[in-house]
């Protein structure tokens, strides 16, 4: 019965993403060819609110926190556990005060309406994960950009995703890089529990009546400590709250 339900709620939800898709794709074109930067910018917070909002629909219970204020004043530099393309569109709603621009593949730049379209105009760093000496340059182009404007970026440090809930070692390399061109920046750990177990086997189906959080932690002060130090610090600091979900039974 569970997997029936499963089967029928992702399916609307299915629906009502493929429209915002569509939608919100012709939304963006206007907005920024008509309007510029600022219109499509908005036009990208409120497509991912929907994206967020629409997850209610298939039961899901969403939490969005933050365990301290965050500065407006320098650069940030957001990074995340990563457990599912479903981790991405509370980041940038919640986040939106701090404009995010994410480091993403580059293959995602084409072919997905609204997505694609998105991070060609956002400024996002896309980059060939064949090629080390692109991607270095595209991080550090968006490094360069978040100090210059106090914007923030989004890395995801494992480097891929991992449904299973378990973190893979967290690389320091673009991290490094973004430090080197934003040495204002603070680096900020965002602890993200159940998207993995939403989607385990792709976009369908969703797994119904799912708990999903996003924690946004202290920062770390990069400051007199190595790229290394560094992520292990925000590495530790997701790996606590994760276990203290796990400690109290919280398979969030």
């Amino acid at each position: 019965m569970k997997r029936m339900l499963d089967y029928f709620l992702s399916s609307l939800y299915m629906l009502y993403f493929g429209l915002l898709l569509l939608l919100f794709h012709v939304y963006q074109v206007i907005a920024f060819n008509f309007f510029g930067k600022k219109a499509h910018r908005r036009s990208v917070d409120q497509f991912n609110y929907f994206l967020t909002v629409g997850w209610y629909m298939t039961g899901a219970r969403i939490s969005f926190r933050f365990r301290t204020e965050l500065p407006t004043d320098r650069p940030l530099i957001f990074t995340p556990n990563h457990q599912s393309t479903f981790d991405i569109p509370p980041l940038i709603y919640y986040l939106r005060k701090y404009h995010p621009i994410f480091v993403s593949k580059i293959e995602l730049a084409r072919g997905i309406p609204s997505i694609s379209y998105n991070l060609r105009k956002s400024g996002a760093a896309l980059i060939n994960r064949k090629d080390g000496k692109q991607a270095i340059m595209e991080i550090a182009r968006l490094g360069k950009l978040i100090q210059e404007h106090n914007y923030s970026t989004v890395i995801f440090p494992e480097g891929t995703r991992t449904a299973s809930g378990t973190m893979r070692p967290f690389a320091a390399g673009g991290i490094a890089t973004l430090l080197k061109k934003a040495p204002d920046a603070l680096v900020v750990p965002v602890a993200i529990q159940g998207t993995g177990r939403f989607n385990p086997k792709g976009l369908f189906p969703l797994t119904a009546f799912s708990s999903l959080s996003w924690t946004v932690l202290t920062p770390i002060e990069p400051k007199g400590l190595k790229p290394e130090e560094v992520v292990k610090l925000a590495q530790e600091a997701i790996q606590e709250v994760l276990d203290a979900a796990e400690g109290h039974g919280d398979r969030a």
